[in-house]
């Protein structure tokens, strides 16, 4: 709590209630110094947040500061509309595939506490980052499986929705994923490379679904003025797996 800017919380702690250990104390959550606090116990939080606590909004496209991460996340105005094809409905599982510091899997469980999400990463310190990312978040329960897609994929329990992110361009991945999918579910990939944006392209003309580019510009210095500098666009390819498709299809 302290280190998230909450530190003047206070903290009231209710020991073996009923019992001959009883013992009810109140402490200021960064001036904490129990020990050998007894295992039968409830904590009530008055919870105070300081200046510059780490406050998360209800909206998603949270801050990219708020993520621990090496460059490679969804950023934010990104995450918002893919969160936003994903369309989140509770008690749903979400593949998140090639997962990078894990904002897709994280933002999706945030929705509500019902959420489901299975981060799949190929590279062991991203996939510790995202164990980091989703305890700081406080969705603990978030799932990564560290490998690389396709063959991550299998025996994993079937999702209600899949993200394609980094990595989608490897052989069979979009194709695993289809087939992975469950009737009805919904699949979203993004594209920020020709290789990938070619492979949404031809999804798109085969099985339909929604195809957008995405571009966003940021205000930046130019010498002694400001202008504009475009990110990398991103290509989305949206779809609705169709409740007639067979599941090897």
């Amino acid at each position: 709590m302290t280190a998230n800017g909450f530190g003047q919380s206070q903290l009231t702690i209710l020991e073996a209630l009923g019992g001959a250990e009883e013992r009810v104390t109140h402490q200021v959550a960064e001036a904490f110094s129990l020990s050998n606090v007894n295992a039968l116990n409830i904590c009530a939080i008055d919870v105070v947040a300081g200046e510059g606590a780490r406050v998360l909004p209800c909206a998603t496209g949270l801050d990219d500061n708020l993520f621990e991460h090496d460059g490679q996340i969804t950023k934010r105005e990104i995450r918002a509309v893919t969160l936003s094809a994903l369309a989140p409905r509770r008690g749903e599982l979400l593949w998140d595939i090639g997962a990078g510091s894990g904002s897709i899997g994280i933002e999706w469980m945030l929705a509500d506490p019902s959420m489901r999400a299975i981060a799949i990463e190929s590279v062991a310190e991203r996939a510790a980052r995202i164990r980091r990312n989703a305890d700081n978040f406080g969705v603990p329960g978030l799932t990564v499986v560290e490998g690389e897609a396709p063959s991550a994929l299998a025996d994993l329990p079937t999702p209600d929705a899949i993200f394609i992110g980094g990595g989608g361009s490897e052989e069979g991945v979009l194709p695993a994923a289809i087939a992975g999918l469950k009737r009805g579910g919904r699949l979203v990939a993004n594209a920020v490379t020709t290789e990938m944006e070619a492979l949404l392209i031809a999804a798109h003309a085969e099985h339909g679904g929604s195809l957008i580019r995405i571009d966003i510009a940021r205000a930046a210095p130019v010498g002694g003025m400001t202008g504009w500098r475009p990110a990398m666009p991103v290509t989305q390819w949206s779809w609705v797996k169709p409740v007639g498709v067979k599941p090897s299809e």
